[in-house]
């Protein structure tokens, strides 16, 4: 895309206006902040000599500022990041592989974690090195020389942004909305986590909350909590989880598409807008081989009932908010997502203005090693080629592009 250039008479007023969940307007005000608080972070990353180290914002809210200088095991870090542990050894595993942290079993005699090496283990290497495979709780995480970097350059970086943002829609409109998302986060009885988190089958329950005080969350943390609680209460009453009937369900019909269209429709990524087991309940596929358009997809009958239940009972959630969290709160809310979200300067949405990558990031156009290796390779290509179209999507029409519920792609660093 051309860089650093805001594209004008772009947007379609219909897609803007379209009434949507209070959910989808929460997840595409949370994937913008997200996206141009990681353009940032990489831009600042390669500055520091750390070329391709595209980590997301969800890593450090949920993970990394809680590694101290010498280590935690991985017990305490679930507890204190509120995750299960299959999640965070999933998440250690992509970062040891990536060389931002280094793992280390523990001394069986004591705290002191065994002299094997960055990361042997009897015999050679642990079994699923660079995976969650062969990793307990008593494990040990320390960061790296490349991810202390990460616990610099990030922090700034909340406030620069929500600055940026003040600047861009006003202190007025941002006052609004940090006080909305504060009214509700405030009436929450339960703990929740700073970045937002898969809670569908989730086996825990999170912990009850032991304080109120809420001024100094970040944005995207009261953005991710309010989420969070939204998708739990869906879930409790949804065949399918809130991440699949925003996105995938939602655009699919009972007229087949092309399974590859559907990341554009849903503003995800390839690897998360496939056909998984998690869709094969509600789905038909068919075979287009007799007009050379590969798998398509369209809705069974069970998966038309999941996409009218959807925007049944995400309206009704809402109405029960209006009722437990207050209707002023509530319907502030919405009215300070739909400002930020139609906000413009001439022809130009205000939203878009902060998509615009910056120069020598990925999304640019940029090319840069996956996370992990030193040379740019095919996947990698592939995956910028991605990322750059998304990105013109972005900045296009952010109202119809942006994803109705954040997809984490851990190929993207764990970003939308």
């Amino acid at each position: 895309m051309a860089r650093n250039k805001l594209p004008k008479n772009s947007r379609s007023a219909p897609s803007r206006r379209e009434t949507r969940p209070l959910s989808a307007l929460l997840s595409q005000i949370l994937v913008a902040f997200t996206v141009e608080l990681d353009n940032q972070f990489e831009r600042l990353m390669n500055e520091a000599g750390h070329t391709g180290g595209r980590l997301s914002l969800v890593v450090w809210s949920n993970l990394i500022r809680f590694v101290l200088d010498d280590s935690i095991t991985i017990r305490e870090l679930a507890a204190q990041s509120l995750a299960e542990q299959t999640a965070i050894k999933f998440q250690l595993g992509c970062l040891e592989r990536w060389g931002f942290v280094v793992l280390n079993e523990r001394a069986k005699t004591g705290g002191i974690p065994e002299a094997r090496g960055r990361h042997e283990a009897v015999g050679g290497l642990r079994d699923g090195w660079g995976s969650g495979r062969g990793l307990s709780g008593n494990w040990t995480v320390r960061l790296t020389a490349k991810g202390a970097k990460t616990k610099e350059i990030w922090p700034p970086l909340f406030d620069a942004i929500e600055e940026r943002w003040r600047q861009r829609f006003g202190d007025d409109e941002i006052k609004d909305l940090r006080d909305a998302l504060q009214a509700i986060v405030a009436q929450i009885d339960i703990e929740l986590p700073h970045g937002l988190m898969n809670v569908w089958q989730r086996k825990q329950p999170f912990p009850a909350r032991l304080t109120k005080e809420v001024s100094e969350l970040s944005l995207p943390a009261l953005f991710s909590q309010v989420l969070v609680a939204f998708a739990m209460e869906f879930e409790r009453e949804s065949p399918a989880p809130l991440w699949l009937c925003a996105n995938t369900i939602r655009v699919l019909g009972e007229q087949p598409i092309r399974q590859s269209e559907i990341a554009r429709l849903t503003g995800s990524s390839p690897e998360t807008s496939g056909s998984g087991w998690q869709l094969k309940p509600y789905i038909v596929v068919e075979s287009g081989r007799a007009t050379g358009r590969g798998k398509l997809i369209r809705l069974s009958a069970r998966g038309l009932e999941v996409q009218k239940n959807y925007h049944q009972l995400a309206l009704a959630i809402e109405k029960r908010w209006e009722q437990r969290f207050g209707k002023d709160p509530t319907r502030a809310l919405r009215a300070a997502l739909e400002s930020i979200l139609d906000a413009e300067q001439g022809e130009s949405l205000l939203l878009a203005e902060g998509l615009v990558p910056p120069n020598g990031t990925v999304r640019a156009g940029d090319t840069a090693p996956a996370l992990g290796r030193r040379d740019v390779g095919s996947a990698a290509k592939q995956r910028a080629r991605h990322l750059v179209a998304q990105t013109e999507s972005f900045v296009s029409d952010p109202a119809a592009a942006l994803p109705h519920y954040p997809l984490w792609d851990m190929n993207r660093g764990f970003g939308p």
